[in-house]
């Protein structure tokens, strides 16, 4: 096993992921490019609405993590996207600006009039979608397909091919469209699209390859979070030779939401050895930047990016969390712009007691007075059922010290 499981003061993570059995069971490790929906899927968060100025900004914090693609908006349907994509455009971002089109000329006309540099085509596939919603065939969705696609790919667009929900569509119609699309409209890249999330890692995997054979072209992964599987199923999608994922910041999206971005980022740097500059320490800007836009808070526990990934308050191997960090997690905090955090409360031990001590400046307690203000630690932590702050426990501490009680 090499070493790449592990780099001081950034991470240490499992050495099993990079044996030769278990890499032998992926394709060979290739780019992998990533595709931000924030300001589009995103957007389709119930509630979240982003204005130009929002768009501008998140597009500048998405280029600044190394983003490859940013899917701008939608400027068919709203002129307010077409306008922030023009300005988003008009930054000369280092990231490609892509928009999402309908199979329709408009919406590739509108592609092309605001300088986008590629576009998503929607059509559905999904056998329920088009059983009850659209009352189409397969052959439907060819013929509204093939005109489009050759159409965006004769104005300089690339073209990326997006058959919806189709990990739900029968696999003789997914067939038979592939065969038709390559025959006569090969788009740029295909999109393996999870619309409902209900898909697992391996039925991805299964389907990226079918993709890949079918088509020859690159494979974009799209998911979403309804099982809790979109970060593993694009992964997974990657493993089987998949070019592209799809994400959203803070893993917005329709229902349960996308893929997170974030997690998507360290995984792939870190898990999968992808060599990319993408600057991690970004993310946590990021991810707060969208927070404060959408109106949707972070999770305090949230891989990544949330505030008290790094805080122990168990006492067992408390004074590592700050000392040696990569004791106890996975990944350094500083490689996410975060700290390692000690707390007091319930679980605390002598070691946590011990350390704030130390680090309030409030100097060493004998035996006897340590585990009175433990005691007392535990008791109010287990009273507030939360935390005990640092102006609690310095009162706790001067009432011991003057051999007094601690009340809770």
């Amino acid at each position: 096993m090499s070493e790449t499981y592990r780099k001081d003061g950034e991470h240490w993570v499992s050495p099993y992921n990079f044996r030769q059995e278990v890499e032998a069971q992926r394709e060979p490790r290739h780019s992998v490019l990533i595709h931000d929906a924030t300001l589009r899927d995103g957007e389709q968060t119930p509630g979240v609405v982003f204005r130009k100025a929002d768009k501008v900004a998140i597009a500048k914090a998405l280029n600044l993590v190394g983003v490859d693609r940013i899917e701008a908006g939608m400027p068919a349907v709203s002129r307010e996207d077409f306008e922030a994509i023009v300005e988003i455009r008009s930054l000369g971002l280092k990231s490609k600006i892509f928009t999402f089109a309908r199979a329709l000329e408009e919406d590739i006309d509108q592609a092309v009039a605001c300088g986008a540099h590629g576009v998503v085509i929607e059509v559905p596939i999904g056998y329920p979608k088009l059983l009850h919603q659209f009352k189409w065939t397969w052959e439907d969705v060819f013929r509204k397909s093939v005109p489009i696609i050759n159409y965006a790919r004769s104005k300089g667009l690339y073209t990326v091919y997006f058959p919806y929900d189709s990990t739900r569509a029968r696999e003789e119609d997914l067939d038979a469209l592939l065969r038709g699309i390559m025959d006569e409209s090969p788009p740029d890249s295909i999109g393996i699209v999870d619309t409902m999330g209900c898909a697992t890692p391996e039925a991805i995997a299964w389907l990226t390859r079918k993709y890949i054979a079918a088509t020859k072209l690159p494979v974009e992964i799209h998911t979403h979070n309804d099982f809790g599987l979109a970060l593993a199923t694009e992964l997974a999608a990657v493993g089987a030779g998949a070019s592209v994922v799809h994400s959203c910041v803070n893993g917005l999206g329709e229902r349960t939401g996308n893929a997170p971005l974030e997690e998507l980022v360290l995984a792939l740097k870190l898990l999968y050895n992808e060599d990319s500059e993408r600057n991690i320490t970004a993310l946590k800007d990021l991810s707060a930047l969208v927070a404060d836009l959408s109106g949707i808070p972070v999770a305090r526990n949230k891989p990544v990016v949330g505030e008290e990934n790094f805080t122990r308050e168990s006492g067992i191997g408390v004074n590592l969390v700050v000392e040696n960090p990569l004791v106890m997690f996975a990944v350094h905090p500083d490689l996410v712009g975060r700290k390692g955090k000690v707390v007091l409360g319930k679980k605390s031990g002598k070691l946590s007691v011990n350390y704030k001590l130390e680090e309030l400046g409030l100097g060493a307690l004998d035996d006897e007075q340590g585990a009175a203000v433990l005691s007392a630690v535990k008791d109010l932590g287990n009273h507030k059922r939360g935390l005990v702050d640092d102006d609690e426990f310095r009162a706790i501490v001067g009432r011991v010290r003057a051999g007094g009680q601690t009340p809770v």
